[in-house]
């Protein structure tokens, strides 16, 4: 069992100074200590706490611990909520230089627990003058894997901008294993790590080492557990940042407020994935291959995600019929469409997204939302249409919950978008996850050593401007009623993986058509990038035969040569993408046009027009009122994003009172 410690012991903080010394429509405010200052709807800040903490059968006990200057204020508000008075400790100060420090405060109220007879309790200690998000989510803490094992635990997350390292905890982590390895308190010169808060869930072995070390802070008490003592002490990561910490003034409390009002406001944001085609080594992306592909701007898929009272995931009127005009409209659009549209995506990409934060210790704020996705993708042609709405799902989900890539990293994105198609019995490669994660014109190498040691492969943009020397068009032709491009593998998989030479063989000839065309394009050598194409699905043809590739397939290859041109499937079947002079584009365009076929020619996605900068929308906890430009560098969530509605900031001080298209589910193995 838990026992909470929450310590209000702070005395003349710069806050309340600076309230004193503000205009008159601060004066309700006069005399409050830091953690009982309103936030919104009457909650104070410590009322946060408290909102979770009493939801918890875990902890039995509650104890505040005080100064003498609040003790009444503190005192009131703990047997208003049914916390006896006994659990409210006085430690005598009225300034801060008879302020005892906070390892005796807690020394104080450990001793008011008579924590010291039995020495088997865990304890939860808690800044309550400090805040994290609304939803900051106890339950998944005290339930997290170290901590029900017996560890003890701090929470960590990454220094804000406006933070100075030499105010906070910083500490370093073990990546694997999330213990901490170093922690340094208050660090004259910035150490690189995560800023740890005065939040800790403490074991008895740690605990016990209390009286030995008696005076000075707790971040002084626990980097001498962590760097002299050697305890163990895990890290468990939080999205956002601690408000309100330490000598935090005005200017940061009105801000925080002005941030929890606008998210009570409506807002919804849109995140976007592109399609793609696969231009070079693929499929060889699914057997430890090498590819190049390229996503375009012509095609897409959206997310659009929104708070909300409860978690609802919203069928597309289109693409997941639930309401027919006859029994013979039902049959029409089953045969036509199916019966798996992308619903299953979204239910599946939260459960992977929620498994993959806790596996990593994440937390995430406890938060709801609607979740509806769109596309216009045309279906069942290799264009890696399923796979956008699940990107689009999770960068939705990630902006969300405010996290970024050193929550979830840039190569591992791809992997957790394949392992959400892989829940749903969806054989596939990696190529497609991860052109559109990185976007652009992408080299892939699948090299299964490096997949081993990083768990993730090799991945490498390339420069924009070399595509154009060197395939200056680019086309897309594709069918208007596909077939199940599911079925194109046949058993190559299975013979791969019974170690079949010739399969093993066709695929390294399928790597190296990669390997030469990244040199062909980096050098813009035209010739030779369409040499490569045919090739490519030569190669692929040799491998699969005609019967499993199917006649449309042929035929839409056979097009583009009879005239002149080059072509291959960009993905597994239903479409090519091919190129040719100028002077024959017209040609080739009529010829698919009269066969039924849809060209189109391809406008090449390489992000933001600035391929370094793009806008990124706010996450809840953050909510500015308008979308700001951040670093590629620091986030890998694409610039194709709106906030739909964001709530108008309003005063600071009178919040305060006192005074004042078609769809696509195809893909659902390796590329081509």
């Amino acid at each position: 069992m838990t026992i909470a410690m929450i310590l209000v012991a702070s005395v003349d903080t710069q806050l309340e100074a600076e309230i004193l010394e503000a205009g008159p429509e601060y004066r309700h405010l006069h005399g409050l200590p830091k953690a009982l200052l309103p936030i919104t709807g009457g909650r104070r800040v410590i009322d946060y706490w408290w909102g979770a903490i009493e939801k918890l059968r875990k902890i039995t006990d509650v104890y505040l611990v005080t100064n003498a200057k609040h003790f009444k204020h503190f005192e009131r508000w703990a047997t208003a909520r049914g916390i006896p008075v006994s659990h409210v400790v006085n430690d005598g100060s009225t300034m801060r230089t008879t302020a005892i420090g906070a390892c005796r405060d807690l020394l104080l109220g450990l001793s008011r627990a008579s924590w010291f007879k039995d020495q088997n309790r865990e304890v939860m200690v808690i800044a309550g003058d400090s805040l994290f998000h609304r939803e900051f989510d106890l339950q998944a803490i005290v339930t997290e894997s170290h901590v029900l094992r017996g560890d003890s635990l701090v929470v960590s997350y990454n220094l804000g901008p406006d933070e100075d390292a030499a105010s906070r905890g910083i500490i370093e982590v073990d990546p694997e294993t999330r213990m901490v390895t170093r922690f340094v308190e208050k660090p004259n010169n910035y150490v690189a790590g995560q800023a740890c808060p005065l939040f800790y869930i403490l074991q008895p072995v740690v605990v016990k080492c209390l009286p030995e070390f008696k005076t000075g802070s707790l971040g002084n008490f626990m980097e001498w557990v962590v760097n002299a003592k050697r305890l163990p002490v895990y890290s468990m990561r939080m999205p956002g940042v601690f408000r309100l910490i330490g000598n935090a003034g005005l200017r940061e409390y009105l801000d925080l407020v002005e941030r929890f009002e606008r998210v009570d406001g409506p807002w919804a944001l849109t995140t976007t994935a592109r399609a793609r085609v696969g231009l070079f080594g693929n499929p060889s992306d699914g057997y430890n291959g090498k590819t190049i592909a390229l996503t375009i701007a012509n095609f897409w898929a959206s997310a659009t995600i929104a708070p909300s009272e409860r978690l609802a995931l919203i069928p597309h009127p289109l693409f997941d019929p639930c309401d027919f005009g006859s029994l013979s409209d039902l049959h029409f659009i089953s045969l036509r469409e199916g019966y798996q549209g992308g619903m299953r995506l979204l239910q599946a990409a939260c459960k992977r997204f929620h498994e993959f934060c806790m596996e990593r210790g994440v937390a995430l704020p406890k938060r709801n939302f609607t979740l509806s996705y769109e596309t216009n993708v045309p279906r069942q042609v290799g264009l890696a249409g399923s796979s956008a709405i699940v990107t689009a799902a999770i960068r939705a989900l990630m902006r969300f919950y405010n996290l970024d890539d050193s929550h979830i990293k840039e190569p591992w994105l791809p992997s957790l978008v394949l392992s959400v198609e892989a829940e749903l019995g969806i054989v596939a490669g990696l190529q497609d996850r991860v052109v559109q994660a990185y976007e652009g014109l992408v080299y892939m190498d699948f090299d299964a050593k490096h997949f081993q040691d990083k768990g993730y492969g090799r991945y490498e943009r390339l420069d924009p401007s070399n595509l154009q020397a060197a395939l200056p068009i680019l086309w897309l032709a594709y069918c208007g009623e596909p077939s199940d491009s599911g079925r194109i593998h046949s058993d190559v998989k299975s013979r791969f993986q019974a170690g079949d030479e010739t399969v093993h063989r066709a695929m390294r000839d399928l790597a190296r058509v990669a390997e030469t065309a990244k040199t062909a394009i980096e050098s813009g050598d035209k010739d030779e990038c369409k040499r490569l194409l045919a090739l490519n699905f030569s190669l692929r043809r040799k491998l699969f035969g005609d019967d499993v590739l199917g006649q449309a397939n042929l035929r839409l290859v056979e097009i583009a040569e009879s005239l002149g041109g080059v072509a291959k499937l960009p993905g597994s079947g239903g479409a090519v993408v091919g190129t040719c002079e100028p002077d024959q584009l017209d040609d080739i365009r009529a010829a698919y046009e009269d066969e039924a076929f849809v060209f189109v020619l391809i406008e090449p996605y390489f992000g933001a027009d600035d391929h370094h900068l793009f806008d990124a929308p706010p996450g809840p906890d953050d909510a500015p009122s308008a979308v700001q430009p951040i670093s590629r560098s620091n986030s890998f969530v694409p610039a194709h994003h709106q906030v739909v509605n964001p709530a108008p900031a309003s005063s600071s001080t009178s919040l305060l009172g006192g005074g004042a298209g078609g769809v696509a589910f195809s893909d659902p193995s390796p590329t081509e």
